[in-house]
C-alpha cells in the first residue's frame, strides 16, 4: 500500500504499481464482503432487513449497508489517504459524492447492484467496485456471487472474466440490436420520450436489470448496448471501464464520453463498439 505522505500526483503516476501489488487484495476484499454480509442473507431476508429509500422501487437491505461498511474498512486500509464513495453513504450524506471529483484516490462502491433482484431471490445482482482518481477510472471489479462470476479491468490492460480475456466484438449484421434501457419506473417524461427513439426497426429494447451485469453482458458480446438515463457513479463506473477495456465505447447524447464526475447530457449509451454507440445516440437524440 502507499504511504499517507505520498502525494496524489505520485499516486496517479504510480497507480499501476499499486494495482500490480494489490488488485488481488481488492478482489479478496470484495469476495469477503459478499461471503460475510450478502450471501448469508440471499433468499433468507427477513422483513425487518428490507427498507425503502426513495419509494417502493428503491430498496435497501441490511446486506447493502453491512457489505458497504465491510468494503469501506477494507479498501481504506489497502490505500491510506483514499476515500470511499458508496451508494449507502451518499444516501445518508449526499455531500460525500463530491469526493469523486476531488484530489484523493476514490473507491466507488455499490455493495449490492440489483437490490430489487436480490430481495426477490433472483441471482441477477452483483457487487461493484471501481478505483478512480480525478475522474479517471483506473480499475474495476464486478462480482456476481450467486452466479460465481468475477470480472476485472485495469486501464490499458484489458478486461477479464474469471481469468479469461473479454472481447466485446461487434453486433452481427442484419440482427436487431439488443439494448438494455432504463427501467420505466426510474425515468422522467423527457427521458421516456428520448428512449422511445429505440422503438424502431432494427432495435430490440428491453428494461435493464442490474446495471453492472448489463455492462458485463456487453463486454462479453452477449448484449449490444445500454441506454441509461441516470448518472449515479456507483452504478456505472466499474462497468464502463469493463466495456472500454473489452473494446467497447460509451457516449452521451452530445457525442461526448460519459464522465463519472457528473454533468453529463442524458441519456447515454455504452456499446460493443463505437459505431453502435453512435447509432444508439443518434436514435436517442432524434427522439429527444
Amino acid at each position: 500500500m502507499i504511504e499517507d505522505t505520498e502525494t496524489n500526483e505520485e499516486f496517479l503516476a504510480g497507480h499501476e504499481e499499486f494495482l500490480a501489488k494489490h488488485a488481488a487484495d481488492v478482489e479478496e476484499a470484495v469476495r469477503a464482503a459478499a461471503a460475510a454480509e450478502i450471501m448469508p442473507r440471499f433468499r433468507r431476508l427477513a422483513a425487518h432487513e428490507v427498507d425503502q429509500k426513495n419509494g417502493p422501487h428503491d430498496l435497501v437491505t441490511d446486506a447493502d449497508r453491512l457489505a458497504e461498511r465491510h468494503l469501506t474498512e477494507a479498501l481504506g486500509a489497502l490505500l491510506p489517504g483514499s476515500v470511499v464513495v458508496g451508494e449507502e453513504a451518499v444516501h445518508a450524506d449526499p455531500a460525500t459524492y463530491e469526493a469523486i471529483g476531488g484530489d484523493a484516490p476514490v473507491w466507488i462502491v455499490d455493495p449490492v447492484d440489483g437490490t430489487r433482484q436480490f430481495v426477490h431471490g433472483d441471482t441477477g445482482f452483483c457487487t461493484l467496485v471501481a478505483l478512480a482518481h480525478r475522474g479517471v477510472l483506473l480499475a474495476s471489479w464486478t462480482y456476481a456471487p450467486a452466479r460465481g462470476q468475477f470480472a476485472t479491468a485495469v486501464r490499458g490492460q484489458g478486461a477479464f472474466l474469471d481469468g479469461e480475456r473479454l472481447h466485446a466484438g461487434s453486433p452481427a449484421p442484419g440482427r436487431d440490436l439488443q439494448v438494455a434501457t432504463s427501467h420505466p419506473d426510474y425515468t422522467t417524461d423527457d427521458q421516456k420520450r428520448a428512449l422511445l427513439g429505440l422503438w424502431t426497426d432494427g432495435v430490440a429494447p428491453r428494461a435493464c436489470g442490474s446495471a453492472g451485469l448489463e455492462y458485463l453482458a456487453i463486454a462479453r458480446g452477449e448484449s449490444d448496448a445500454t441506454a441509461f438515463s441516470w448518472e449515479a457513479a456507483w452504478d456505472h463506473a466499474a462497468g464502463l471501464l469493463l466495456v472500454e477495456e473489452a473494446g467497447g465505447a460509451h457516449l452521451t447524447v452530445t457525442g461526448e464520453p460519459f464522465h463519472v464526475t457528473g454533468g453529463n447530457a442524458l441519456p447515454f449509451t455504452a456499446a460493443r463498439d463505437l459505431a453502435t454507440a453512435r447509432r444508439v445516440v443518434g436514435l436517442l437524440s432524434a427522439a429527444a
